[in-house]
């Protein structure tokens, strides 16, 4: 992780602003989800990508009713319908 150089306080409902030259960088723009991890003593600030709910692939992933899963998962489900 390279250190930003930036310092911001946190504001009183819990909010920090992200200067804009790194949302430039990051091709961040008003609206975009973000997502927030933890690892270890660190909070990582990430642009929101969804990941299929039953493999974690970010390829080739479409919604299908309110939930994101690849095209992979839904030929392996297509294979088992048939199968049953």
């Amino acid at each position: 992780m390279k250190p930003a150089g930036v310092v911001r306080k946190v504001d009183q409902l819990g909010r920090i602003v992200l200067p804009k030259s790194l949302r430039k960088r990051y091709q961040m723009n008003e609206g975009d989800p973000v997502e927030i991890l933890v690892q270890g003593d660190h909070i990582i600030l990430e642009r929101y990508r969804p990941k299929c709910v039953f493999c974690g692939s970010m390829v080739g992933v479409i919604e299908f009713k309110e939930k994101y899963i690849c095209t992979q998962c839904a030929d392996e489900m297509n294979l088992l319908q048939r199968q049953a």
